[in-house]
């Protein structure tokens, strides 16, 4: 059986969640490291007035990963596969091996920049519960227009997506959902439209500024959560991080792959539980915990059970 380390997106962000991590040298690095790349203090980003910024709960995403990842790293754990939502690709793609904490503060920074820019206002994200996604699609097209442009972002589950696009567009959605069976419609703690056809343009900006960024192959196997499919290569990893910001999150079949795959042991990185739960619907009889709340004695006992069963 194997084990599969998965890195949250954007909604997950908590206030002082850098402040939070724990006390090891593996932090202190990343924070040292974080702040001379940004030339900022990484412990300025995680206050509530700084995470209305994009560009800070990017970043703080990032460094929460990578640190609590080599933290376990450090204590002897490995992981089999690695997988982010959205942003937490980056993370992911860092603890594989194939991208430089460096390179990706840098490219999460101008990444957050860029979608910022791009939606300052008057759009986001909502998460849609009870509907299966062909209902879904079809009540998209009834509202989708130029003028109230909204699109399907995250394949979360089988009874729940999230939508992107403007306010007013995603209300209408929401609203026609519940009328069709929708137990709840949620707007995410996230400010721009992500994962649609709306950032296709700050995407291919994010992907001169990867032509310059050296990737190496991966050393630990990365699942795709926008393809749902195991990428190894530089030129897939580069095509990866660069546009997933554009393209549907599938969350749901990137789940299912790994589960085919034999993972029976799903830990999520910080921030965050959401994930875990969302993977407990698919685990069974494996294992779905969160790094957040656990002692690291218990995740240490955890995953060296799950290390023996593979001897």
């Amino acid at each position: 059986m194997s084990s599969l380390w998965v890195f949250p997106g954007q909604g997950a962000q908590q206030p002082e969640m850098l402040h939070g991590l724990p006390v090891s040298h593996e932090t202190r690095e990343c924070l040292a490291e974080a702040s001379a790349v940004l030339e900022q203090d990484a412990l300025t980003l995680d206050s509530a007035h700084a995470l209305a910024s994009t560009r800070a709960v990017q970043l703080c995403l990032l460094i929460a990963g990578v640190s609590c990842a080599r933290i376990l790293i450090q204590r002897g754990h490995r992981p089999d596969y690695v997988s982010g939502l959205s942003i937490g690709a980056y993370a992911a793609a860092v603890v594989a091996g194939a991208l430089s904490f460096a390179d990706a503060l840098r490219l999460v920074s101008l990444r957050g920049e860029l979608m910022q820019q791009a939606y300052p206002q008057g759009f986001g994200m909502t998460a849609i519960m009870g509907v299966d996604i062909g209902t879904l699609e079809g009540l998209l097209a009834q509202v989708n227009s130029p003028e109230q442009p909204v699109y399907l972002a995250n394949i979360n589950a089988e009874a729940q997506q999230v939508i992107a696009g403007s306010h007013g567009a995603m209300r209408q959605v929401a609203l026609l959902a519940k009328k069709s069976g929708a137990g709840c419609a949620k707007l995410l703690a996230v400010s721009v439209p992500s994962h649609c056809p709306l950032l296709e343009t700050p995407a291919a900006r994010l992907s001169e500024a990867f032509s310059s960024v050296d990737l190496g192959p991966t050393q630990i196997r990365y699942l795709s959560s926008s393809s749902a499919r195991l990428l190894n290569t530089p030129e897939q990893l580069r095509d990866d991080l660069a546009n997933n910001m554009c393209r549907v999150v599938d969350w749901h079949n990137t789940l299912r792959m790994a589960y085919e795959r034999g993972v029976r042991l799903h830990l999520e990185l910080p921030p965050g539980t959401v994930l875990t739960g969302l993977a407990r619907r698919q685990f069974e009889p494996g294992q779905a915990i969160a790094f957040q709340g656990a002692r690291l004695d218990t995740l240490d006992a955890m995953l060296r059970q799950e290390a023996s069963r593979d001897s």
